[in-house]
């Protein structure tokens, strides 16, 4: 028969044994250090100067002084000296330094292990409730990479359901982002939790924006809005075919072309300007006190809108010539060109109409 017991290693008494008082109180003495062990301290390498009566400390792996040669082993101070014990595998103790439990596991002290699947909830600094199942109290929160990327991933069972994140102040609502009721992503802000307007937000196919950020029609010019392609201008169309729409601009800003009938530019206000520098020509013709160039007629490059004003004006291509012009139509002008002397010159002369093309 063993004189020890197999797991707590306590001295059995012994049949015939004389003081057996001995043996139960040293069996005693062992119960008391591990019963509900209390370490004062783990990983324990240098004795303490002044330990007191029944100190415990768990040894790390290379202590020194008393304890040298005691590696892994329970040191408690018994009777003024240091009693050495064995612990065995899933030993648990009370680390009194660091204020938490701690198990013995073949070969160090370490933290129990913490199931992590399936949990009810965590609450970290603060607590959980059955919605808020993860809840965090921290000036910030770090969700890092693992050697690569990292994706944060907020899913939602139903295209009606809500998969958003919401921006709170004081537990209020203010700000939300995500698929909202349908799978367009969008952002929307309210003043007070309750009322809510779509900012932005974008068609899941198209990927084309709308809401409140963006212009409504091509005359909205409320302050803070987003120009929409369609109705504001920029590089991609601020040259090109200009168009309207009932008044209203519908395609670019500044149209410039020419023929054989001269130059023109169009503006999207429905501004239009038409130049031209006419076939030399003289000025032989009897005019009354004057003398002319035959008559000539200018047709525009472009029409002026039907029943607009045009006003034309022109050079007749020197200091004593000019231009003698009838009332203009949408689509020419006839004029001559008048000199003070006769004057056999062939020059040229440069007219400018300008009106509106709608």
């Amino acid at each position: 028969m063993s004189q020890n017991s197999p797991r707590l290693n306590l001295p059995f008494l012994q049949p015939s044994q004389a003081q057996k008082h001995v043996t139960h109180n040293e069996a005693l003495r062992q119960l008391d250090l591990i019963t509900q062990l209390s370490v004062a301290t783990t990983n324990a390498s240098t004795p303490p100067a002044v330990p007191d009566q029944g100190e415990v400390h768990a040894l790390g792996p290379s202590p020194t002084g008393d304890w040298t040669g005691q590696a892994g082993k329970l040191a408690a101070w018994l009777d003024n000296a240091w009693h050495f014990v064995t612990p065995g595998m899933g030993w648990r103790a009370w680390d009194e330094s660091a204020g938490q439990i701690v198990i013995w596991d073949g070969s160090a002290w370490i933290n129990p292990p913490v199931a992590t699947q399936n949990l009810d909830g965590v609450g970290i600094a603060t607590g959980y409730n059955s919605t808020n199942r993860l809840s965090v109290r921290s000036p910030a929160t770090l969700l890092s990479h693992d050697g690569g990327g990292h994706q944060l991933k907020i899913n939602k069972a139903n295209a009606g359901d809500t998969a958003s994140l919401l921006f709170q102040s004081n537990w209020t609502g203010h700000a939300e982002m995500g698929l909202s009721g349908d799978t367009g992503f969008a952002i929307k802000v309210s003043p007070d939790g309750s009322s809510w307007t779509d900012a932005l937000s974008f068609d899941p196919a198209t990927g084309a924006a709308s809401g409140a950020a963006v212009q409504t029609s091509a005359d909205d010019t409320t302050a803070g809005r987003l120009m929409r392609a369609d109705f504001g201008y920029g590089p991609g169309n601020l040259l090109g075919v200009v168009a309207q729409s009932g008044g209203s601009p519908t395609g670019g800003v500044i149209e410039r072309g020419s023929n054989a009938n001269g130059d023109y530019v169009r503006f999207a206000d429905g501004t239009q300007i038409c130049a031209v520098s006419l076939t030399a020509m003289d000025c032989t013709n009897t005019e009354g006190a004057l003398f002319a160039s035959n008559a000539v007629v200018w047709d525009f490059p472009v029409a002026f809108a039907v029943g607009s004003t045009v006003a034309v004006s022109g050079s007749g291509g020197a200091t004593t010539r000019f231009m003698g012009l009838d009332a203009p139509t949408d689509t020419q002008v006839q004029f001559k060109v008048l000199s003070t002397a006769i004057d056999a010159t062939a020059l040229a002369p440069t007219a400018t109409a300008i009106g509106r093309w709608f």
